[in-house]
Order: C-alpha cells, then sequence, then structure tokens
C-alpha cells in the first residue's frame, strides 16, 4: 500500500513538475536520466584518446612532460553542453558527473594506452572551496571513470595549498599565475614509479592541469596522462 501511495505521488510530481532534459529542455521519458537518449547520441565525443598530437595533448607542448591527453567532448561558450559542465559544476548534479564519467570510462578502458595507467586522480579543490559547494566534482567524474577502468582512485594525497579565485574569466597569463605553486603532495613514495591518470572537468588554457602535473612529475619515476570531461573550443 505504501509502495503503491509513494508511487502515485511520484506520478503526480512528474506530471505537474517534469523532469526535463539538462541540455534540451525536452521532457525525459522512462529511464532517462539528467539528458535524454538524443542528447546523449549526439554528445560531440572527440575520440582524442585516438589522435597522438590532438588539441588537448596540444596545449601542454613546450610546458610539461605529458604521456598521453584527451576529453570525452566539445564545446563552444553557449552551446547546450555547455550546461553539461555548468550543471555538474555548479548545480550540485555530483551523480551527472558519476554518469558521465563512467561513459567516458568506457571509452578510455578500451584505449590500450589509457589503460595503461596505474591510478586516477582528481584535481582537488582547496577544503575551503569544497565546503562551499559541498563535493569536489572532478572527483566524482573520476569514481565514474575508476569503476568502470577498475583502477584505483586517490583523492588525498594531491592537496591544493591555496585558496585561489576563480578561473573562468582569466586570461591564459592570469591563469598560470593564479595556479603555480598552489599544489602539493602528502605522500610523493605513494605515487613512485606509478602512471597517473589526472582528471578534471574541464580544460581550457590547462593551467591547473600543468600545475598539478609539475607536482607529480617531481616524483621519481611518475608519469602523467590527463582526461578532462570537456574541452573549451575557443
Amino acid at each position: 500500500m505504501m509502495n503503491s501511495l509513494a508511487q502515485y505521488i511520484a506520478d503526480l510530481l512528474e506530471f505537474f513538475y517534469p523532469t526535463l532534459c539538462i541540455t534540451c529542455g525536452n521532457r525525459l521519458v522512462s529511464q532517462e536520466k539528467f539528458l535524454c537518449l538524443d542528447c546523449w547520441h549526439d554528445l560531440p565525443v572527440t575520440n582524442f584518446h585516438l589522435q597522438k598530437g590532438n588539441k588537448v595533448e596540444q596545449l601542454f607542448w613546450g610546458r610539461t612532460s605529458i604521456e598521453l591527453a584527451t576529453a570525452f567532448f566539445t564545446y563552444k561558450k553557449g552551446s547546450k553542453y555547455q550546461n553539461l559542465i555548468h550543471f555538474i559544476k555548479y548545480k550540485g548534479m555530483n551523480e551527472l558527473g558519476f554518469e558521465t564519467g563512467r561513459r567516458f570510462g568506457a571509452i578510455l578502458a578500451d584505449s590500450a594506452l589509457f589503460n595503461s595507467t596505474d591510478v586516477i586522480i582528481p584535481v582537488p579543490l582547496h577544503p575551503i572551496k569544497q565546503k562551499k559547494r559541498g563535493y569536489n566534482q572532478s572527483e566524482w567524474i573520476a569514481r565514474g571513470i575508476s569503476e568502470v577502468m577498475e583502477k584505483p582512485i586517490i583523492t588525498n594525497n594531491l592537496k591544493r595549498l591555496v585558496h585561489t579565485s576563480t578561473q573562468t574569466r582569466k586570461n591564459r597569463f592570469e591563469r598560470w599565475g593564479n595556479v603555480e605553486n598552489i599544489f602539493g603532495i602528502n605522500n610523493p613514495d605513494e605515487f613512485s614509479g606509478k602512471h597517473i591518470l589526472l582528471i578534471d572537468d574541464v580544460v581550457t588554457t590547462g593551467s591547473t592541469l600543468e600545475a598539478c602535473a609539475n607536482q607529480l612529475l617531481k616524483i621519481e619515476g611518475a608519469k602523467v596522462s590527463i582526461a578532462t570531461l570537456g574541452f573549451a573550443d575557443i
């Protein structure tokens, strides 16, 4: 009886307040969650994991020594898929980050190159920012990737030492100055000799990821590859 009543209330709420696709705004139907099937299908997947010298890798040329770099999909400012990043990052949709990470992880798991990584690390937030936001969106993305790739995820070793202002409205030079020397490592031995897959939500100039990689590459035998959900094609 209680289950029937709960379902009736849920159906009533769905009738008056339908769940909508966060990218196109159409009503979601049964079995759809967050995005409709059409929007998942039309996601502008990069397939950069199949391309040496792709646009993400080029961001780091001459700046730091990255093994591999890729992004799941591309988006432009104002596009509907920018909403996907926005909702994961700012609207508390950590489950959406996890689900999108799982879909990305399925692609990476089929890549012999990315499957050579040993451990997954999300770009950390400063504790002040994480407390304010309530979660680290990159960690939830990394959890989804980790589940599918069956690689361990470590979230408590790489740390952000300095609470910086947002990167959103900064140019390339300002972004680099905003993140230089702000990351540290608690236990370098944990990453010694490891091929690390560094995860973030989006890559624009690559300054934050570069700063993380530079710290990790100080560790003996460590190698770093990068995977982000979005590539801001600007």
